[in-house]
């Protein structure tokens, strides 16, 4: 979400939409971004702020316990507003590839580049994962949680295509097997602790079959992006919910993805979600309220 006002955005997801959400507000800076709220996420691995970028392995910094610090007082803010709530409530976490993607370890190139620092990256942010969901129950005990795993640098990580530091090279790609190796385990972690795990990426060629056989019960997309082929017919068939993002009227585009799968509207409706194709935070406060609005209105058409 945009803007700095975390109580006014708390109340925005709280009051424009059916499934509410703990928003993020990463214009107060990188300890309320996307990053820095998975690295706030963790305690056995220190992490910290460098010129450069986030980095782990060199200590618990001050910027780690600010991050931490923070999301502590959203929820406390979030839990005076929606202590109450009885629906659907979705919380986000980064996602160990796109973390991957982003941090780097001690040595200064990104984790991605290390297969033990990417399995002790995904381990340290399972176990905060399962920690931010039991709080979480704590405080909203009548919600039916959601976690929203993003992933907007998954296609680039499975095609080799995040630069190395020196911005010369690209590092390798990760293989399906590779890459399930670090979804899963927050798979795993979010049901266990109660939560229904579902993975975003507004990125072109979203990975259906590796996400499905990551057992994600729902796919978050941009539509726009989307081509409806039998992977996403095969993953709609198995239980795996379509999370479609758009933007504007989109019902017929809606309908028309879905009945190239086989599908008419009587039977998916009960399953859909319509979202905003990706995150907010670049929209002003009046075009945020109105793109969730209108995501609701057009959900309500079916």
């Amino acid at each position: 979400m945009p803007g700095t006002d975390f109580a006014e955005s708390a109340r925005i997801a709280l009051g424009e939409v059916d499934i509410a959400f703990l928003p993020e507000l990463p214009g107060r800076g990188p300890h309320a971004s996307m990053i820095g709220r998975a690295l706030g996420l963790i305690t056995d691995l220190g992490a910290d702020l460098q010129p450069d970028g986030w980095r782990i392995g060199v200590g618990q910094g001050i910027d780690q316990r600010r991050a931490r610090s923070l999301l502590a007082q959203d929820l406390d803010t979030f839990e005076e507003l929606a202590h109450e709530h009885d629906g659907p409530l979705k919380v986000q976490v980064t996602g160990p590839l796109t973390l991957a993607a982003s941090v780097e370890h001690p040595r200064g190139d990104k984790v991605l580049a290390d297969h033990g620092a990417r399995r002790e990256l995904t381990e340290a942010l399972a176990i905060g994962l399962t920690e931010h969901i039991r709080d979480a129950k704590r405080r909203f005990s009548r919600a039916d949680l959601i976690v929203q795993v993003d992933e907007p640098s998954i296609r680039a990580v499975l095609d080799g295509q995040v630069r190395t530091a020196s911005g010369y090279r690209t590092h390798r790609s990760l293989d399906d097997p590779e890459a399930d190796a670090l979804l899963r385990p927050m798979v795993e972690a979010a049901r266990a602790a109660g939560a229904t795990p579902v993975v975003h990426s507004c990125a072109s060629g979203v990975p259906i079959d590796l996400l499905r056989g990551a057992g994600f019960s729902g796919i978050s997309f941009d539509l726009s992006l989307a081509r409806p082929d039998d992977a996403w017919a095969e993953a709609f068939e198995v239980g795996v919910d379509l999370w479609v993002g758009a933007t504007g009227r989109a019902d017929e585009r809606i309908a028309r993805f879905f009945g190239a799968l086989g599908y008419e509207p009587e039977s998916f409706a009960d399953r859909l979600v319509v979202t905003p194709p990706c995150g907010l935070a670049g929209a002003t406060p009046e075009s945020s309220r109105a793109a969730l609005a209108l995501a609701r209105s057009v959900a309500s058409a079916f």
